[in-house]
Formats: structure tokens, C-alpha cells, sequence
């Protein structure tokens, strides 16, 4: 047993200090502010992951509004996706052992944000997306989110990678979609066209 509980505390270490940002995004190298600020007939969303938790982990998130899988970003522990897209609604879907989702309402002209939050799922982390609200973000914890992570984009190898997992992508999907339409809608996270900014 104690051999067991060692192993345990190894591989979660292990887990801990394993490289954290995925070799298929890369640092943005433009000013954020002005690659990222929406124009006036634009939204942008920025997908944040701040905890270390599950950091060797990734988690790809999705515009899942259509049939199509639109690649946001793989984002890693301490790392920001941002995605610049039309205003109104929209279905985003974050993948890891399995699906899940969330729902925007998006304005023209704003900037929302959305956390991308790890948990323990059965064999590796799952993840879900929590709608940053408009007062959230004048709080010190925001800034915080905010300042720890860094702006990442996509890569010819993150579009590949999707290619590669397009079938098990799809799978989750649709399998996970059909559950969390199953939950009470005030347990289906919205992100409010109001909380952008």
C-alpha cells in the first residue's frame, strides 16, 4: 500500500512539473491590445486558464456554433486564447477526457472573458468553461487571472493535431452535448452579452 501511495505522489508531482505550455501554440509576438481589440462590427472572447492544476494537461476549446469544430486554442496552465469572431450567439465546447460547454450571447465591439477550469475526471483532467461576469472584472482576483497568464495563438501544428483527433473530438461532441443539455439550465453556463467590456 505505501508502495502505491509513493507512486501516486510521484506521478502527480510528475504531472505538476511536466512542461505546462503545449508545444503545438506558440507566445504571441504582436502587442495583444491591438491584435485583440475588437472592431466595431467584431467580439472577441479571451479564454483563460490561470490554475496550475492538471498542467500537463491540455484542453482545446472549440466555436462549436455550426456542424463545424472551429479550432479557439489550446490552452494550457497559465496561458490565454483570444478569438476574434461575429457578435451573437455562440456554442464554445472545451475537450478533454471529455466535452463541455457554454453558451454566449456576444455584442459588437466587446471583450468577454471565460476561465477554462480543470477538474479530476477518471483517467486524466476534464475541463469545463465559467462565464467571467462584468462585475468580476474590476476585482484584484481578475487582475490576477489575468497578469499570470500569457497570450498564446495557433500553430500549423495545433490545426494538425485537430485533424489527427478530428473523430474522437466529434465523439465527445456529440455524446457530452446530449448530457449537458440533460442538466437544469441554470446549470448550463451562459456568458452574457452584457459581461463583455
Amino acid at each position: 500500500m505505501k508502495v502505491l501511495r509513493f507512486f501516486f505522489l510521484v506521478l502527480c508531482i510528475g504531472l505538476t512539473l511536466t512542461g505546462c505550455t503545449s508545444s503545438l501554440m506558440q507566445p504571441v509576438s504582436t502587442d495583444p491590445t491591438l491584435s485583440y481589440s475588437p472592431a466595431a462590427h467584431e467580439a472577441v472572447v479571451i479564454f483563460m486558464r490561470p490554475s496550475m492544476f492538471g498542467g500537463a494537461i491540455q484542453s482545446a476549446v472549440f466555436d462549436v456554433t455550426t456542424e463545424e469544430n472551429v479550432l479557439v486554442g489550446i490552452v494550457s496552465a497559465k496561458s490565454k486564447v483570444a478569438y476574434k469572431t461575429i457578435p451573437g450567439d455562440h456554442l464554445f465546447m472545451v475537450v478533454g477526457e471529455s466535452a463541455d460547454f457554454m453558451k454566449a450571447e456576444l455584442g459588437a465591439g466587446k471583450t468577454y472573458y471565460a476561465l477554462v477550469t480543470p477538474r479530476m475526471g477518471l483517467w486524466k483532467a476534464r475541463f469545463s468553461l465559467k462565464p467571467i461576469k462584468r462585475g468580476e472584472l474590476e476585482t484584484k482576483q481578475f487582475t490576477d487571472w489575468e497578469s499570470s497568464c500569457s497570450f498564446y495563438e495557433n500553430t500549423a501544428k495545433s490545426h494538425q493535431w485537430v485533424n489527427e483527433n478530428l473523430s474522437s473530438i466529434q465523439s465527445k461532441r456529440e455524446a457530452d452535448y446530449k448530457k449537458w443539455m440533460s442538466k437544469p439550465e441554470a446549470n448550463r453556463p451562459v456568458l452574457r452579452e452584457d459581461d463583455g467590456r
